[in-house]
């Protein structure tokens, strides 16, 4: 369903970490999406357009805020597309999507930790159906605990690669003009006559 691809410098299992959120969302999405249908997965029913609107909504915000973590995998987790009004073509800075992306998991974590927390020790069968309803209502959520744990593996390991970069690209140029004041490059001249300037 989804294309593997990614940025050369990213490690294969970082890869597959940031291609299986998308997959660990897609059951209770689905889930959702045959409630809001009227497909008996559960004993709660859908009575009103708004509720259905509203289940059809948040399974598919889900899965696009999924998606967003092949960003931090692929080019457009770098440089924002083209496309995008006014932030189109410029470089995204790695806090901001990694202070989001890490702070998105650990609000994933809390919630989906006490949803579970409180549907185990308090509903039970309650509430969901018959024993197959309930088992097929486990199937489906029981990946989203693998969320967090793998958003946060990838943010941490976009950040790294990053400032990893920048760091390598910021010593390259340092280095380079060094040489080249050194080996008469004509354009590290300027930069050489303006503090020969100031200090005489």
């Amino acid at each position: 369903m989804f294309m593997m691809s990614a940025l050369p410098d990213v490690p294969r299992r970082i890869v597959l970490a940031a291609h299986a959120v998308p997959l660990v969302t897609l059951p209770s999405a689905l889930w959702r999406l045959a409630l809001a249908a009227g497909v008996p997965v559960s004993e709660v029913s859908v009575d009103s357009t708004p509720q259905a609107l509203y289940i059809v909504c948040l399974a598919v915000f889900s899965e696009v805020l999924a998606l967003l973590t092949l960003g931090l995998v692929r080019p457009w987790g770098e440089v924002v597309p083209r496309w995008v009004p006014l932030l189109g073509g410029r470089a995204v800075r790695p806090l901001a999507a990694a202070v989001p992306a890490v702070l998105g998991g650990v609000v994933l974590a809390v919630l989906l930790s006490w949803a579970f927390y409180r549907h185990t020790t308090a509903v039970g069968l309650e509430g969901t159906g018959t024993t197959a309803q309930y088992a097929l209502l486990l199937v489906c959520y029981i990946p989203l605990l693998a969320w967090p744990p793998l958003l946060i593996t990838v943010t941490v390991a976009y950040h790294r690669r990053r400032t990893a970069a920048t760091a390598r690209s910021g010593g390259s140029a340092a280095s380079g003009g060094a040489r080249g004041e050194r080996d008469g490059n004509p354009e590290a001249e300027p930069a050489v006559r303006r503090r020969h300037a100031v200090s005489g």
